[in-house]
């Protein structure tokens, strides 16, 4: 074992979380005497760490910081609470009692996140179980929402398949609460559930004593639509549908967006194809996955601690062996399947039953009450007279490759722009599509570039590129002025299905520049 003046930096830092899951007593830690603690406003460092498992994080307010620090103060702390929520839907009631939440406790505004959960921020330490406790009320749990374990399970928001969408978001829901921790420290400290005899010493058949080297998340998408990005998570589970209903699963594992700048050895990856498994086979398949990175995941570097290293470390072939031995089954060949789109179709769509949704554009995610824009006031009215549900989505940016020159926002018609730009590791450049929208309304090239925002119009012109690393293509303004968006295509060699890797919206204008422009959007169904 390295002595602590031969470790390195990061290696000390992985020793150390490893040590605080360790002694948490199943993370339970001294978190009721630091919030006891009137002193402060902080927790102790390893309690803040164990919080996380419980589905918040320990912040403080950047913009005091100095200001405090000079008046020799500590710093303003409050911290974030994260629900657990698998697909993202909630009911109207529990919208407005997470709505009061943010104005009793939380800064006056509800966050919604890139994995179909609700934020709460700016909470203080003595409000803590106040806002743990009603946040329950509402039939709403944060358990395991941050930490090292299982994240919360994102799900398309597909309205279009409606009963095999409902089948694959039971599977989620099941999935969700299997691979919860065993501990009961969440109960114990927020809800006062009354200790037992063990207490602290529970079994954890899934995650064991220090639960997982890093944070695991897991997708289930329903092609065509791509919109929870089922590559881009340690597993993606891609609906198999004939006929409106669900054969099962394909299963892909070792996707993630993340890398550390300046790093060589941390990278984004696309993740694998291991094949199809049948809806009752769901529970076993994420279980051995989970399982086989517990025991062999990186936990002396948290920088290589994901799924992905685990995977390019050992092999592709020992892994897919080693999930078929714990699982007791061997994977059946990938079905055909086809995803034609990633983003959120916005305003009103039918689905198979007849029902309309709505998707709305949430800028940025914050639901807030802006001076002309009471956003946060429209839904609580919507809430309180709709029958239906809220269903948040997902849409993010993915990284796969590295432009050489970033692309104007806002271009004349008779200008030459070229797009040029690499894959980054392990991706190949498939093709380039050009997206194309007149503008009947102004819009903002900034508003059309944020995330949660833009839905790609239907006019479409592909143009291959033949699997090159690098790319150079000028964009052809050919449809007059409008809105022209630029998506890139990649994939991995060998792969049958190339991916979305980024997207970027030019403004062309007329010779004559006209006002600038505006959008409106959606986010949340």
């Amino acid at each position: 074992m390295n002595s602590p003046n031969s470790m390195t930096a990061d290696s000390y830092r992985a020793a150390a979380a490893e040590g605080v899951k360790e002694a948490s007593r199943r993370l339970r830690g001294t978190l009721v005497a630091s919030l006891a603690d009137a002193v402060t406003g902080a927790l102790a460092e390893a309690d803040a760490q164990v919080l996380k498992f419980h589905g918040s994080y320990q912040q403080d307010d950047r913009d005091l910081r100095e200001e405090r620090r000079l008046q020799k103060l500590e710093p303003a702390h409050d911290f974030m609470i994260r629900t657990r929520l698998p697909g993202g839907v909630v009911t109207p009631r529990q919208w407005l009692q997470l709505d009061a939440i943010a104005g009793s406790y939380a800064n006056g505004t509800l966050r919604l996140t890139t994995r179909q959960a609700f934020q709460f921020h700016g909470i203080i330490k003595r409000q803590l179980k106040a806002t743990l406790q009603a946040i329950n009320a509402s039939l709403i749990d944060t358990v395991a929402a941050c930490g090292d374990v299982n994240r919360n399970v994102v799900v398309a928001a597909n309205p279009y398949e409606s009963r095999a969408h409902a089948a694959v978001h039971d599977s989620a829901c099941r999935l969700s609460e299997y691979l919860l921790p065993k501990t009961r420290a969440y109960y114990e400290i927020w809800l006062d559930e009354k200790q037992v005899a063990g207490s602290g010493e529970e079994d954890e058949p899934i995650y064991g004593p220090t639960y997982l080297p890093r944070k695991f998340k897991i997708a289930f998408a329903v092609p065509p639509v791509n919109d929870v990005d089922a590559f881009a998570n340690d597993i993606g589970f891609i609906a198999i549908i004939e006929h409106g209903t669900l054969l099962g699963f394909n299963v892909v594992a070792g996707g993630g967006l993340g890398a550390t700048h300046g790093d060589p050895n941390t990278y984004p990856r696309l993740a694998d194809m291991l094949g199809f498994v049948a809806p009752d086979r769901v529970i076993a398949t994420a279980e051995a996955i989970v399982t086989t990175q517990r025991d062999f995941g990186n936990r002396s570097d948290r920088k290589r601690a994901r799924l992905k290293y685990t995977i390019d470390d050992r092999g592709f072939a020992w892994f897919k062996a080693e999930i078929e031995r714990r699982a007791g089954f061997e994977f059946a060949p990938a079905r055909p399947y086809g995803f034609d789109t990633n983003g959120d179709r916005f305003g009103w769509t039918e689905g198979e039953d007849g029902r309309l949704h709505l998707t709305l554009r949430i800028e940025s995610g914050r639901i807030a009450d802006r001076d002309g824009a009471p956003q946060r006031k429209g839904l609580r009215e919507i809430a309180r007279v709709h029958r239906g549900e809220f269903r948040l989505t997902q849409e993010f940016i993915r990284r796969y490759i590295s432009w050489t020159k970033k692309l104007p926002r806002i271009a004349a018609l008779n200008d030459k722009v070229i797009a040029t730009g690499r894959a980054e590791r392990g991706f190949t450049v498939d093709a380039i599509s050009i997206h194309y929208e007149p503008l009947p309304q102004p819009i903002s090239p900034i508003t059309a570039n944020m995330i949660d925002t833009y839905s790609l119009p239907d006019q479409r012109r592909d143009y291959m590129l033949k699997g090159h690393g690098e790319f150079s293509f000028p964009v052809p303004f050919t449809e007059g002025a409008g809105l022209y968006t630029v998506v890139v295509w990649v994939k991995k060699p060998g792969d049958r299905e190339s991916i979305p890797a980024s997207n970027v919206s030019i403004r062309v204008d007329p010779p004559a520049r006209g006002e600038p422009y505006l959008l409106s959007g959606g986010g949340m169904r």
